[in-house]
């Protein structure tokens, strides 16, 4: 099957999936359990949702394994069960992909800021370190960062899974749009700042995902190009800003409005097109029929 990468360099366009914590919710997660859990007490439900991408027309599935690093388990009592958990994510993500489809072990950031002293560097290291190995260790055949906001961490979790696996390694940050109308991660970091410091940490591709609906993601992905011609660049975009209706949070891009924008945002550079917050298979399906055209 090859790597990825090298897909992207003979001008391949590559599907991604979609949402997984919206799905997790539809089929019975309650607010305040440990998702990544129900890689155990759950795996029937989770391998559903990873194969409901497949059959979507993903390329590669990602893990149930965003919130699965010490520190986050740790809200759970579960800091022990690092290894068990995210290893039990990528063989269900795995099973579900089988032998010519691809998996993204999922990596989120830990909740901890650097600058607030919460956490050194080297425990950033470590906790990404032993999440990256176990994601290895059940079938992932690359480690996706993503939703990361502080370069640093980013950084952290990149030589991490560089350094201790044979996975290829990727990272997105989530930018939101400012009132000048340019964007910026929680922490301050632009597309253009993130782009040589985590290709020089060692990110064989980069992108953004989350805070933003697919239309807005395209001037993201100029951006990046701006900087950098030839890295490779992936793309998870909402299903629009989030509305609140009802007492429920909903994200109001249909499929058909982002399949719309998809060839756009492949014409602005994107490599790899897949979709965050609010998006379903039928999402990932109409942006697919794009994507095969």
């Amino acid at each position: 099957m090859g790597k990825i990468i090298d897909q992207i360099k003979e001008g391949k366009i590559l599907v991604s999936d979609g949402a997984w914590g919206t799905f997790l919710h539809a089929k019975g997660l309650k607010a305040g359990e440990c998702p990544e859990l129900w890689n155990i007490t759950h795996a029937e439900e989770v391998m559903d949702i990873a194969k409901g991408y497949i059959e979507a027309g993903s390329d590669m599935v990602e893990t149930n394994s965003f919130g699965g690093s010490r520190f986050k388990l740790a809200n759970y009592g579960l800091e022990d069960r690092v290894f068990e958990l995210n290893k039990a994510g990528a063989e269900i993500s795995r099973k579900a992909a089988g032998n010519d489809k691809y998996v993204l072990g999922s990596i989120g950031p830990t909740g901890k800021i650097l600058m607030m002293g919460d956490v050194t560097s080297e425990e950033l290291y470590e906790a990404f370190k032993e999440q990256a190995i176990a994601l290895e260790a059940g079938g992932a055949d690359a480690v996706m960062i993503e939703t990361m906001t502080d370069l640093e961490e980013a950084i952290q979790a990149i030589k991490a899974a560089k350094e201790n696996t044979k996975c290829e390694v990727f990272c997105t940050m989530t930018f939101d749009k400012t009132v000048n109308n340019d964007f910026r991660s929680m922490m301050g970091v632009s597309p253009t700042d993130m782009v040589n410091q985590i290709i020089d940490a060692g990110a064989e591709l980069i992108g953004a995902n989350c805070g933003n609906g697919i239309k807005d993601m395209v001037s993201i992905v100029k951006e990046i190009r701006k900087n950098d011609a030839d890295i490779p660049i992936l793309i998870h975009a909402n299903a629009g800003m989030p509305v609140y209706q009802d007492g429920h949070t909903v994200f109001p891009e249909t499929p058909e409005e982002m399949a719309g924008v998809t060839m756009e945002l492949i014409s602005a550079g994107a490599n790899i097109v897949g979709g965050c917050c609010g998006t379903t298979p039928e999402h990932i399906s109409k942006i697919a029929e794009v994507v095969r055209k």
